[in-house]
């Protein structure tokens, strides 16, 4: 039996955090999905197709197996993408206790909803700072974000400001 699991995020942009879950995750599971889910919650900087395009830049550069499929979903709960690529994991990276507070409870929903468990990875703890809101924030007042995000989106960030 194949083992698939999905790693949703808004992804806007992908860090090097994010990377790092991916990366690590490629190697706990036979199939990996890389989804770029919309958030409702949150203002996007980047359109999910621009999104979409990074993470798959990223993920070449940081030479990851071809296990991992990169696509984009907002026509329904993430738990019906999982039933529809035969997915019965989630995967979440955690950074701090409020990353825990806010990812259980949708991992029990998810688990009730359609039987899908949420594995939660730590990040290296040289990731454990950076968020997309940060690299967003720092981009946007002229910062260097090299230091946070995979090369391609610091390229893509710095021509965009111009």
């Amino acid at each position: 039996m194949r083992r698939i699991a999905v790693v949703p995020g808004s992804f806007d942009p992908v860090t090097l955090g994010h990377l790092d879950v991916i990366e690590r995750a490629a190697g706990l599971y036979d199939e990996l999905h890389v989804l770029v889910v919309h958030n409702p919650d949150k203002s996007a900087l980047l359109p999910i197709v621009q999104r979409v395009f990074l993470l798959e830049r990223a993920i070449e550069g940081a030479g990851v197996d071809g296990n991992v499929i990169v696509a984009s979903w907002s026509m329904g709960l993430l738990v019906d993408y999982c039933t529809d690529v035969g997915a019965s994991v989630l995967v979440k990276g955690i950074r701090s206790q409020v990353d825990v507070a806010y990812e259980t409870p949708m991992a029990i929903v998810n688990r009730n909803l359609a039987g899908v468990e949420t594995v939660f990875l730590l990040p290296d703890p040289a990731n454990t700072h950076v968020s997309s809101s940060l690299v967003r924030q720092v981009s946007a007042l002229g910062g260097d974000v090299a230091p946070y995000v995979p090369p391609v989106v610091a390229e893509f960030l710095q021509r965009a400001e111009r």
